[in-house]
């Protein structure tokens, strides 16, 4: 089987790997990115393709057709699309001879969209997927040729999930292109009537509100640890990344306002959040802080 491969990510990467130790598929052509703004996850695979002798083109995003024009000539039987930004042209879909293979790390057909592990952190959903589908034209609405639901643990943070998920996705796409191989595989249509969308995430998503309950603060700073930006909080005119939280143990009065700075430690600072809650910021420079201030 004639593939080629679009991506630019750390799953890229890893799916790209196993797909290049299958002996019944040749991987043709490579498509990726020399730099990304959006993604922080970002991978250039020129290396592999590189190692391993295998033509490559890097995308210009502002003249995209070129990346039709390149993969045109390698006679595709499928293309792989696994780490990428935005939706690809009809043309591109076309393009192979039995279509394009994408992936998203969601429970399809609900959670479409933008930011999937972010979103299911934050929100304090108790499971995701790992899903492989053929691309139409819309975003992740195609049939699905692979899913293996994913538990999401209380103590998961951005990078636990993800390592997970890349680990679940390397072992579905080995055993789902060998079945493509033998004629094996059964597409599912998904069921629209299930189907939300998320939307792109802004910064200000990532701003931590201390009228905010502990266990949401904590979710939006796992939710946004390594590899994405981490959440935030505002002091005065500064800006000051949270990069991981604990939930105090203790109960303190609900007449001590949201944002109350409790306790500076060494290498922590308790803060007052909604109810009865509070919440250790972790590894922060604790000179910007004292007891008794507001955030």
């Amino acid at each position: 089987m004639n593939i080629g491969f679009i991506g630019c990510v750390e799953s890229s990467k890893a799916t790209l790997e196993v797909l290049l130790n299958i002996k019944e598929v040749q991987v043709s052509a490579i498509v990726t990115r020399e730099q990304s703004g959006v993604n922080s996850d970002f991978f250039d695979l020129s290396g592999l393709a590189i190692d391993h002798g295998i033509p490559y083109h890097i995308e210009d995003p502002n003249n995209r057709i070129y990346t039709t024009h390149f993969l045109s000539k390698f006679d595709l039987d499928y293309i792989y699309c696994i780490g990428w930004s935005y939706l690809l042209s009809e043309d591109l879909l076309n393009l192979p001879k039995n279509g394009v293979i994408g992936f998203h790390p969601a429970k399809l057909p609900q959670n479409r969209g933008r930011h999937p592990i972010i979103w299911a952190i934050a929100l304090g959903l108790e499971e995701t997927a790992s899903t492989f589908f053929l691309m139409d034209e819309g975003a992740d609405s195609g049939p699905i040729v692979s899913q293996i639901v994913v538990p999401i643990q209380p103590d998961d943070d951005a990078r636990s999930l993800y390592d997970r998920l890349i680990l679940i996705a390397t072992e579905q796409v080995g055993q789902f292109t060998r079945n493509l191989v033998s004629g094996c595989v059964e597409f599912k249509v998904q069921d629209e009537s299930r189907a939300n969308y998320w939307r792109k995430r802004s910064r200000l998503d990532g701003r931590i509100d201390f009228r905010m309950s502990a266990e949401s603060i904590n979710r939006l700073s796992r939710a946004l640890a390594s590899p994405y930006p981490g959440a935030e909080i505002a002091l005065g005119d500064e800006i000051i990344t949270i990069r991981s939280t604990t939930i105090s143990t203790r109960s303190y009065p609900v007449n001590i306002e949201p944002g109350f700075v409790l306790q500076v430690m060494p290498v922590r600072v308790l803060v007052k959040c909604a109810d009865d809650q509070a919440i250790w910021l972790k590894d922060v420079d604790v000179t910007l802080f004292k007891e008794g201030d507001y955030l």
